[in-house]
C-alpha cells in the first residue's frame, strides 16, 4: 500500500497488465448483458464472411475490460481509500477489432492526480489496449476516476 501523495508522485509513470484472453463466451455474455447481438459479435459463421473473418468483441466490451486489466497491472493500492468511482472518459477511440480468442493487455500511464476537495481526488489515466501480435492497438482512452477517503 502507498499513500495518496506517493501515488501522486507516480504521475508520468507507466505500467502494463498481464494478458487477458477475450473468449467467445465473454463476447456472448456481453451481448446478452447489453442487448447488442449484432452478428459480427455472436454468429461465427456469418462473421466469417465479413472482412473481419470471424467474430469480434464489442468496442464497449474492450472498454469494460479496464477494471480487470488494471487489477492485473502492478498498480499499488492506496491507503485509506473508502471507494473509487468512474467519472468518465476522454478521447476514447476503438482503433482495431479484437477477434474472439485473442489476448489483450493494458498499458496505463498516470496523467494527473489532483485533490478536488478534502477527501476527494481525481485521477486521470491514459489507457492503451494492445492486441497480442498486432501493431495496432484495439483502443486508446483517457479515463477519469474519483477516489474518496
Amino acid at each position: 500500500m502507498i499513500s495518496i501523495q506517493e501515488r501522486a508522485a507516480q504521475v508520468g509513470q507507466a505500467v502494463t497488465s498481464d494478458w487477458v484472453e477475450v473468449t467467445q463466451q465473454m463476447i456472448d455474455r456481453f451481448a446478452d448483458a447489453t442487448g447488442d447481438h449484432q452478428f459480427i459479435h455472436v454468429d461465427p459463421v456469418r462473421a466469417a464472411q465479413t472482412p473481419f473473418g470471424g467474430t469480434i468483441a464489442h468496442g464497449f466490451l474492450t472498454l469494460s475490460l479496464m477494471p480487470l486489466l488494471m487489477e492485473r497491472a502492478p498498480i499499488p493500492a492506496i491507503e485509506g481509500v473508502r471507494m473509487g468511482v468512474n467519472y468518465g472518459g476522454n478521447k476514447v477511440r476503438f482503433l482495431a477489432p479484437v477477434h474472439s480468442g485473442k489476448r489483450v493487455r493494458g498499458h496505463f500511464t498516470l496523467l494527473a492526480l489532483i485533490e478536488k476537495r478534502p477527501g476527494q481526488w481525481q485521477e486521470v489515466t491514459a489507457l492503451t489496449v494492445e492486441i497480442e501480435g498486432s501493431d495496432k492497438p484495439a483502443m486508446t482512452a483517457e479515463w477519469i476516476g474519483h477516489i474518496f477517503f
